[in-house]
């Protein structure tokens, strides 16, 4: 009804209205009145002050009700993945994967200008609709289930994607090949291994011992186009682990590298989520998958 004809004051009002904590109902507001006849109005009335945050073409800063934002949170969880890393033995430096699942590309904004680089997503078509609205800079990691039959249009989408952390079948790893090809790649892929390391049959990866050997193999043989920089292993349902999978993980590191005639420590390791990131870097994780405890909890 606002959008068919409602006075300028009235409109200035009924936004006016809306508390200025509401910062994420205020940005859906803006977004839906850009695409109206509205957005000229409501423009002009951007003087009151609870409409700046609005109107001037920018999320604001998305707080949870501790108040802390995006930015506020990264900080928070890098400072506890130093700690954890001087607590390892060796330290060692570890990336985090910001995993951006399900949020909106405002966050992922106000992350990247927070100073982070490195976001994963779950979802092919997801991640082809984030990629192109925000910097060329980032680099993408992939850490979803892949489906072999969407290999090619995540190459040829999403040029800047650097990882693919969920390889664990020969298929899936000859199909990402051939992907590079036809995206006219310039430089090889990095891909990482998934190793089920708990057993349960509702997780995908390879089976640690001679499949993941096996893998490995075929990657670094065949596939040309891929660089095998690690493996990666997926926690509980509730986003945590259990030391014997890491455990497990490290182990099957060192059966690969010595299949490959590789040092160990050549190869990564992906492994801690939100509520065990701590504990895996102490474990030796190199790669960290963070999502909740940066964009809050998936609705």
């Amino acid at each position: 009804p606002l959008a068919r004809g409602a006075p300028q004051r009235g409109v200035a009002v009924a936004v006016a209205s809306v508390p200025a904590e509401r910062g994420a109902c205020m940005w859906a507001l803006h977004r839906c009145c850009a695409r109206s006849t509205l957005w000229p109005r409501l423009s002009t009335a951007a003087r009151a002050p609870s409409l700046v945050r609005v109107c001037n073409g920018r999320a604001p800063r998305m707080a949870t009700s501790s108040g802390a934002g995006v930015g506020d949170k990264l900080s928070a969880v890098r400072e506890r993945m130093a700690k954890a890393s001087e607590q390892a033995s060796p330290p060692a430096e570890v990336r985090l994967v910001a995993v951006s699942k399900t949020k909106p590309v405002e966050l992922l904004r106000e992350a990247y200008e927070a100073g982070q680089r490195v976001f994963g997503e779950n979802y092919v078509q997801e991640l082809q609709e984030k990629a192109p609205q925000l910097p060329e800079d980032i680099e993408w990691h992939f850490v979803g289930h892949l489906q072999s039959n969407k290999c090619n249009q995540l190459l040829l989408q999403v040029p800047n994607l650097a990882m693919v952390e969920t390889v664990d079948n020969e298929k899936l790893a000859r199909f990402l090949n051939r992907a590079c090809d036809n995206a006219g790649r310039a430089r090889p892929l990095d891909v990482m291994l998934q190793v089920n390391t708990s057993g349960e049959e509702s997780k995908s990866g390879v089976a640690p011992g001679e499949e993941a050997r096996a893998l490995a193999r075929y990657v670094r043989e065949s596939c040309p186009r891929l660089r095998l920089v690690g493996l990666m292993t997926i926690g509980m349902p509730d986003y945590t682990s259990r030391p014997e999978n890491f455990d497990c993980l490290r182990r099957c590191r060192h059966e690969v590298a010595e299949e490959l005639g590789l040092e160990a420590a050549s190869l990564g390791l992906s492994m801690g989520m939100s509520g065990d990131f701590e504990a895996a870097i102490r474990m030796g994780s190199t790669n960290v998958r963070v999502g909740s405890t940066i964009f809050g909890a998936r609705g």
